[in-house]
C-alpha cells in the first residue's frame, strides 16, 4: 500500500509542475529546485531498499542519469522566459512538449536495452529518472533566469504546496485508517511547505518499508 501512496504522490507532483508550467507560473528558486531534489531522493532511497544495485546496475542507471540530465538540460532551453508584476515567470511552449516527449521515448529506449541485458526493472526507479531530468532542466532554467537580470519570484504562495496537498491528505487519510494506527494526526495549517509535505510523505514510506 505505501508503494501505492508513493506512486500517487509522485504523480500529482509531477502532473501538477508540468500542468501549471504549461498556463505559466511564477519563476521562483524554490519550486524550480525543490521537485527535482525530493524526487531524487525518494528514487535513490527506493533503489537502495529494494535492489542494493551491483556495478552492473550502476553502470545502466548512470547511464540512463547521463541522459536525462542532458535532456533536461535542453529542455530547460524552451521554456519563455518574461517579467510580469515586477519578477520572473516562465511558460513551456510545444518546444518543451517535444523535448519532453523525446526525453521519455529515449528513456524507454534506455530501460528495453536494460532489461534485455539483465537488468532489474526495479533498478530504473520512475521518480529517480524524473527526478534527474527536472534537474537539468532546472539548471539550465536558472543560469537562463540569472542571464536576464531580473529577480526570481518572491517565495510566498507557493504553488507546489497546493499541488502536494491533496497527495498529502491522501496519504494522512490511508494512514489513519489503519496503516499506522495509533499515529496522531499533525497540525495542518497554511504554513506547510511543498519541501516539507514531500519529506514527511517519504519519510513514512521509508519507515513503512522497513517495517
Amino acid at each position: 500500500m505505501s508503494g501505492m501512496w508513493l506512486t500517487v504522490v509522485v504523480a500529482v507532483l509531477v502532473v501538477g509542475v508540468v500542468a501549471r508550467r504549461f498556463i505559466g507560473e511564477p519563476l521562483n528558486a524554490r519550486d524550480l529546485f525543490v521537485p527535482p531534489v525530493v524526487l531524487i531522493c525518494i528514487g535513490a532511497f527506493g533503489l537502495v531498499e529494494d535492489v542494493r544495485p551491483g556495478v552492473r546496475d550502476i553502470a545502466w542507471i548512470a547511464m540512463a542519469a547521463i541522459v536525462g540530465l542532458i535532456f533536461g538540460a535542453l529542455r530547460g532551453l524552451t521554456p519563455r522566459l518574461f517579467t510580469k508584476r515586477g519578477h520572473l515567470w516562465q511558460r513551456y511552449t510545444l518546444w518543451t512538449l517535444l523535448v519532453w516527449v523525446v526525453s521519455v521515448t529515449a528513456n524507454a529506449g534506455i530501460g528495453v536495452l536494460a532489461v534485455a541485458a539483465g537488468i532489474p526493472e526495479q533498478a530504473r526507479p520512475i521518480a529517480l529518472s524524473i527526478g534527474v531530468s527536472l534537474l537539468g532542466e532546472a539548471l539550465t532554467l536558472g543560469l537562463r533566469a540569472l542571464a536576464t537580470g531580473a529577480p526570481f519570484a518572491p517565495e510566498s504562495s507557493s504553488p507546489l504546496d497546493r499541488v502536494l496537498r491533496p497527495a498529502t491528505r491522501l496519504s494522512d487519510t490511508a494512514h489513519t485508517a489503519g496503516l499506522t494506527p495509533g499515529r496522531p494526526k499533525g497540525p495542518r495549517g497554511p504554513g506547510r511547505t511543498a519541501l516539507d509535505a514531500s519529506a514527511r510523505i517519504a519519510a513514512r514510506w521509508a519507515r513503512d518499508k522497513r517495517a
